[in-house]
This record gives C-alpha cells, sequence and structure tokens, in this order.
C-alpha cells in the first residue's frame, strides 16, 4: 500500500516538473519569437525608409560636392593621394577629410569629402548636390588586410616598455600637436588599441615563460607573437566591425554611424542573419545610385575608369569655373577703368595682369587632361607603395618572424578561409553585384569613347583644315574682346594726353 502510494507521489512530482519544464519552454520559445518579430519590424522599418526604389536619371553627372566613401583596405588611399589630391585644391577639400575631425558643409567651396565615415555621413550633407563614388574589395582579402593592418600598426608601438609608457607619449603627443593619428580614424580607433593590448600582453607572456625564439613557418597562426587569424575572427570586435563592414558602411549602419537607430538595426542583423537580406538589398540601391564603383582586384581598369567618369568632369567644372572667373574679371576691369580713365596708361595693364594671375596649382589644374592625370597618377601610386612598404617592413620586425606575404597567405587553410566566407556573407554578395555595376560602367565609359571620337572625326572632316586641341570658340571671343577693350582704353588715355598738351 505504501509503495503504490510511494510511486503515484514519484509520477505525480515528475508529471509536474515535466509541465513545468514544457511550460518554460513555451515561454522562452514565445519570448524568442516575440523578439525575432520585433526585430523584423525595426529592420524592415529601416529599410523601407532607407531603400532608393528609383536610380537616379543624372546619376553619371559629377554634382557640386563629390564624398569619396573610403571602405578600408580596399586602396582608396592611392585615389586620395592620387587622383583626389591632383584634381581639388586644399581649400575645396572639406574638414574631416581624413586630417580633420570637424565637419562644415556650410564651408566656403567645400567640394571634396574623403572619409572613412559611413553613409550616414549623407544625413549631413545636401543630398541633391553630392556624388558618391567608393571602392569594393574581394571580402575575403579585405579581412587579411585589416588583421594585417591592425597588427602592422599596434607593433608600432612595441618600441616602448609598457601600456603606460605608450599611454604617456600619447598625452604629450596630443599637447604638441593637433595632428590626427591613425588612433583617431575608424575603425583603426578601435581596431589597433585591440590588437596593440594583445601584443604587449604576449610579449611580456614570452618574458615571463623565458621565450627568446620562436620557429614557426605560419604567420597567421603565431599564437606566441601575436593574436592568430582564427581567434582574430571570431572575436566580438571582429564580428561587430570588421565582418561585412562594407555592407554597413555603404547602408550607414556602423558602429560609428550618425543614424539614431544604426545600433538597433545592426544588433538585429547580427542576432538574426536572415534578416540580412534586407540591408543587402539597401546596399544594393546605394551602389546602384552611386557616380563610380571601383574594385581593388580590378587595379589598372578601376584607375582608368576613374579618371574617365569622375576626373574627366572635375577638370571640365575647373574649365567652366576658371572661365567664369575671366568674364567677372573681365566686367570688373571695365567697371574699374570706366571710373578712372583718366589714370597712367601702364595701370590697366598691370590690373590685367594682377586680376588674371593664379597660384602654380590652379594653373597646373586648369591645364589638366585625363592623360596627364593618368600618368600623374601611374608616378604617384609607385612612390606611395614603396614608402608603406618600407614602412611596413620597419613595423613587422618588431614581430619578427612574423611576416605577412602572398605566400602566406596561400598557406592559410582552405577551412579557415571558408570561415571567413561564410562570416562575410553579405558583403560576398554585394561584391559579386559590384563586379556586374563595373562591367556596365566600362560599357558606358566606353560608349562615351566611342560617341566623343565620332564627333571629332566629324568635325574635323567638315572642316578646311585639321582640329587639334582648338580652344573652345566662346574663349576665343573672350579673349579677343579683352584686347580689343585693352586697345581702345590705350587709344582713349593717349588721345587725352595729346588733347591736353595742345590746350598747354
Amino acid at each position: 500500500m505504501e509503495v503504490g502510494m510511494r510511486s503515484k507521489i514519484i509520477h505525480l512530482v515528475l508529471g509536474l516538473i515535466l509541465v513545468v519544464l514544457l511550460s518554460v519552454c513555451t515561454i522562452k520559445a514565445s519570448a524568442s519569437d516575440d523578439a525575432y518579430k520585433q526585430c523584423e519590424n525595426t529592420v524592415k522599418k529601416w529599410a523601407s525608409s532607407s531603400v532608393d526604389h528609383k536610380v537616379q536619371e543624372d546619376k553619371h553627372s559629377l554634382r557640386d560636392l563629390l564624398f569619396f566613401l573610403h571602405v578600408p583596405r580596399t586602396g582608396g588611399r592611392t585615389y586620395f593621394h592620387c587622383f583626389l589630391k591632383k584634381l581639388y585644391s586644399n581649400s575645396q577639400e572639406c574638414p574631416r577629410s581624413y586630417d580633420k575631425l570637424r565637419f562644415d558643409p556650410r564651408k566656403a567651396n567645400c567640394r571634396l569629402l574623403s572619409t572613412h565615415d559611413d553613409y550616414s555621413m549623407m544625413s549631413k550633407l545636401p543630398k541633391e548636390k553630392t556624388s558618391v563614388v567608393t571602392i569594393l574589395r574581394n571580402p575575403i582579402d579585405r579581412v587579411f588586410s585589416t588583421y594585417e593592418f591592425s597588427v602592422e600598426v599596434a607593433a608600432r608601438f612595441l618600441i616602448h616598455p609598457n601600456l603606460s609608457s605608450v599611454a604617456k607619449m600619447a598625452q604629450r603627443a596630443r599637447r604638441k600637436t593637433s595632428a590626427v593619428s591613425t588612433l583617431d580614424i575608424w575603425p583603426w580607433k578601435y581596431l589597433v588599441p585591440w590588437m596593440r593590448e594583445d601584443l604587449f600582453a604576449r610579449r611580456d607572456a614570452r618574458k615571463l615563460g623565458g621565450q627568446s625564439h620562436l620557429v614557426t613557418n605560419d604567420s597567421y597562426d603565431m599564437e606566441d607573437v601575436l593574436m592568430p587569424l582564427h581567434e582574430y575572427i571570431n572575436d566580438p570586435i571582429a564580428r561587430d566591425i570588421v565582418h561585412n563592414g562594407a555592407t554597413f558602411q555603404i547602408v550607414g549602419l556602423t558602429n560609428n554611424s550618425y543614424f539614431g537607430e544604426a545600433h538597433e538595426v545592426r544588433h538585429c542583423v547580427l542576432k538574426y542573419h536572415s534578416l540580412g537580406d534586407h540591408v543587402l538589398e539597401v546596399a544594393k540601391r546605394k551602389l546602384d545610385n552611386m557616380l563610380y564603383v571601383g574594385l581593388t582586384e580590378n587595379h589598372k581598369e578601376s584607375a582608368t575608369m576613374f579618371a574617365n567618369i569622375v576626373g574627366s568632369q572635375v577638370i571640365s567644372q575647373h574649365t567652366i569655373s576658371s572661365s567664369s572667373a575671366e568674364v567677372a574679371e573681365q566686367r570688373s576691369l571695365l567697371s574699374s577703368t570706366k571710373s578712372d580713365l583718366t589714370g597712367q596708361s601702364n595701370s590697366t595693364h598691370e590690373t590685367l595682369k594682377n586680376v588674371s594671375s593664379t597660384g602654380e596649382d590652379e594653373v597646373r589644374r586648369e591645364n589638366l587632361t585625363v592623360g596627364k592625370l593618368m600618368e600623374a597618377y601611374e608616378s604617384c601610386i609607385a612612390n606611395l607603395r614603396n614608402s608603406q612598404a618600407e614602412r611596413r617592413v620597419n613595423s613587422l620586425k618588431r614581430i619578427s618572424p612574423a611576416n605577412f606575404t602572398k605566400e602566406a597567405r596561400r598557406q592559410v587553410s582552405k577551412i579557415l578561409i571558408e570561415e571567413i566566407e561564410s562570416l562575410n556573407s553579405l558583403d560576398m554578395k554585394l561584391y559579386t553585384y559590384a563586379q556586374h555595376i563595373f562591367t556596365k560602367q566600362q560599357t558606358h565609359v566606353l560608349h562615351n569613347m566611342v560617341s566623343a571620337q565620332e564627333i571629332q572625326t566629324s568635325t574635323q572632316t567638315t572642316s578646311s583644315y585639321p582640329i587639334f586641341n582648338n580652344p573652345p570658340s566662346w574663349k576665343v571671343s573672350i579673349s579677343v574682346t579683352a584686347l580689343l577693350l585693352v586697345l581702345f582704353i590705350f587709344l582713349f588715355v593717349n588721345s587725352r594726353r595729346r588733347t591736353s598738351k595742345v590746350k598747354l
């Protein structure tokens, strides 16, 4: 009897426990469903308000402001120094172009913004007057490059005995100069300190363990010296900043975003990967409306296309701007001469000479052509690469025998490569889409070049003489008018002088 009662009680208790467990699981599942639905609504709402459903008809035309959205480790630094710095003067750069951390779109003559900031920067720009350009890179190579550069910059600090010494040096440097360092720029202001602390910790561990010489062939798995690549890609910091970084940057959802909802949307996408498709569609539409999309792997073709799409239009803007300035100067000259016709004869010539003079850089830009731009680019990029390579070698000496080379990359296991590809699934799809855009751009540029050649050929055949680099007719008219005006003033002043001498 007692045994039967005990058995019933045990079964009852087990049944109650089972009911409780089922209830907890149901509640958790319900809560999980609610959390997913909430995230889904958040992401869809953001995507709906962010996507540009219609491709801009004038997207091939350069507007007043050029926004170079520089995705890190895509070779954009060479474009900045070897293209944009030759096309735009320092006075035309908007504050926050790499070396400046304040942005004021109201700045007079602000024509170029080149920065690692994401697309949310557009919220501070006059959208209807802004053209956006960017460069994308194979996501696997970009992850490798991001890892290598983080290590390279962090290793420069190993000349110090400890992190306290690094902090004191940084304070002194900030007091002496207002210059901005790599550590002030996204994403390096997060990635480099993280890697720097890791390098110092591993160096200290080697000292305590008595290790002085290391022998290994895998620079990406040298855990006694630096953070192994497999550990790096799985760290929460890398998941938040590095993986799918190009997609998040192009839609304005990085941890550096100006959008108020960016953190919540990014959190939802990182938690529920299926929601990433909504972000990917927005990124594709952003690329569709950009003036230019380059590819790091197609370096030569990308550079040529940039010169023909962006460079040619900037050069054209300089020509129009200088022509407008010439007209304004002639009007100013006419006004001043009317009010002072009795002045000395040399004053008119001197005034014309002074108002038409420009700085050496401005003259060089006015005489710039696409061909000259490409020549300057090739020379510049060679020098820039040499200096960067030298700095890299000196930096990596501090973590010898680690040495990042193409051969070392090829030794990385296929499993690790596939993991990087999986972690960057959005960037992989966006890169494939960018390749299609790149092909369309090539076709567009080729069509324009053929059309221009046909027009030139037609012009030459209808003229009595061949035309080579003839100036536009309106420039000839302005020059002739100016010369006639100077001649008229000169004759008028001389006639007044002769009249005065006769009276005397």
